[in-house]
């Protein structure tokens, strides 16, 4: 889908909201903790927000309705998709641009020309003497801007989403799967794995006997969801995955375990400042964890999407860590749109998926501009659990498996009955045990 198409779908739903809802632009950007300016960005398509928080947080703003939620979702996907696809295009250099004159650096790189990759319109650098040595130090330091910079970009585009491809026919003794980094121990159905080494992350291991499915193995996000056409196909995994482990279905759903007093704790985060939140603190998700993956086909072919099978890496005691709830006292919350929703308890022998009320199983289909949003409640209260997904998928005669996990690690949940509560009252300056906020 073109890009000024994508960005402009997602804007004119913005706008019509927004309209509808006879709020100004100022208020709602107040209650968003966003600058208006920013806000009129992404009503008018000049920018798409990088996270689907805020935009969620908008559409309830406005009172969207239920399919307005799904449809907004979709086209967010679409034009972030068009949009890290120009991203990717930008850092590209066409090789008839790289010059004759790079030095040594630079040809084993294959970063831009210092030039191109430093400031765009500056000088170009001044040729090296080779008696002199006039100009080296100059272009030296260019030359390691370029190199860094590529590696930015690189590393940028790598923790946008995961979906891996491995040769097709192998077998390592488990059907062609391969569990995640940091994954190796107890899986559903209670048997170790035969080998203690690391196995592969976020891996995919198609039936399909062509040669042309890329490397072994390849960095996590590799494939991001959106990637252009094709670039799937040469890895053998015509489908993507992005998984966002802390999503919240509800401003008052998520509570976290932490092994820290309550006096060493931040205030709750906003829904997305979760992650961050979370690493700070080295917490884990308490009682229930609420999984959203968004699956999209990576060119115009359909892909069916077959299953989604849970694996437990790891089960022992609850952790007795203090419990944190994310909601502030007295806050009003709503519940989240579940198109696709499932949930699971991680207490049984063998978790599996069932879905919500009202809401259909497996299998389902997506393509490139037809993306899939499956929403996952995993409850647990008896154990503190390692867990992860294999996503099977078919496509005319090809088939095979992505792990789905937490950019190389399990998901981890844990159970929190009897673990010391505690909440942050709205205009307070800490953490106080849970149920002794007076409200007004």
């Amino acid at each position: 889908m073109p890009e000024h198409t994508a960005a402009a779908d997602f804007a004119a739903l913005l706008r019509e909201l927004k309209d509808r809802s006879g709020l100004s632009y100022g208020v709602l950007a107040k209650r968003l903790h966003m600058s208006t300016s920013t806000l009129h960005r992404y009503c008018n398509g000049d920018a798409v927000p990088a996270d689907y928080a805020p935009v969620e947080r908008l559409a309830r703003l406005c009172k969207a309705h239920p399919e307005e939620l799904v449809e907004l979702h979709r086209r967010w996907v679409l034009a972030d998709a068009v949009r890290g696809r120009k991203g990717a295009a930008a850092a590209e250099t066409p090789p008839e641009e790289a010059g004759s004159g790079t030095g040594p650096g630079q040809a084993a790189s294959g970063a831009a020309p210092p030039a191109e990759a430093a400031s765009a319109g500056a000088p170009p650098a001044a040729p090296a003497d080779a008696d002199t040595g006039v100009g080296t130090a100059p272009t030296r330091r260019r030359t390691r801007t370029a190199v860094l910079a590529g590696i930015a970009v690189a590393a940028v585009a790598a923790g946008v989403a995961f979906a891996v491809g491995l040769p097709g026919g192998g077998s390592d003794g488990d059907g062609g799967r391969h569990h995640p980094v940091g994954a190796a121990g107890v899986t559903a159905e209670g048997t170790a794995p035969a080998s203690s080494s690391p196995p592969s992350s976020a891996a995919a291991s198609p039936s399909s006997p062509a040669k042309d499915t890329g490397p072994a193995r390849t960095p996590a996000g590799s494939a991001p969801a959106g990637a252009p056409s094709g670039e799937g196909q040469k890895s053998g995994v015509p489908v993507t995955v992005r998984a966002e482990p802390y999503a919240w279905e509800s401003p008052c759903s998520q509570r976290y375990l932490a092994d820290k007093p309550a006096s060493e704790m931040k205030p709750p985060p906003l829904e997305e400042g979760a992650a961050a939140w979370v690493a700070a603190h080295g917490a884990v998700s308490s009682g229930q964890q609420y999984l959203r993956l968004t699956v999209q086909g990576t060119g115009p072919e359909t892909v069916v999407v077959d299953g989604l099978t849970v694996r437990v890496a790891g089960k022992r005691a609850p952790l007795a860590w203090n419990d944190y709830a994310m909601a502030y006292p007295g806050v009003g919350c709503g519940g989240g749109v579940q198109t696709r929703a499932f949930a699971v308890s991680l207490d049984s022998a063998r978790p599996s998926l069932t879905p919500e009320p009202g809401n259909e199983d497996f299998p389902f289909k997506v393509s490139e501009s037809d993306p899939e949003v499956y929403y996952l409640t995993a409850s647990v209260s008896a154990y503190d659990v390692d867990w992860y997904l294999e996503l099977k998928w078919s496509s005319g005669d090809r088939s095979g498996t992505l792990t789905v996990d937490d950019e190389g690690r399990p998901f981890r949940t844990s159970g929190n009955k009897g673990r010391p509560a505690y909440e942050f009252p709205i205009g307070g300056d800490g953490w106080v045990p849970e149920g002794t906020t007076k409200l007004e």
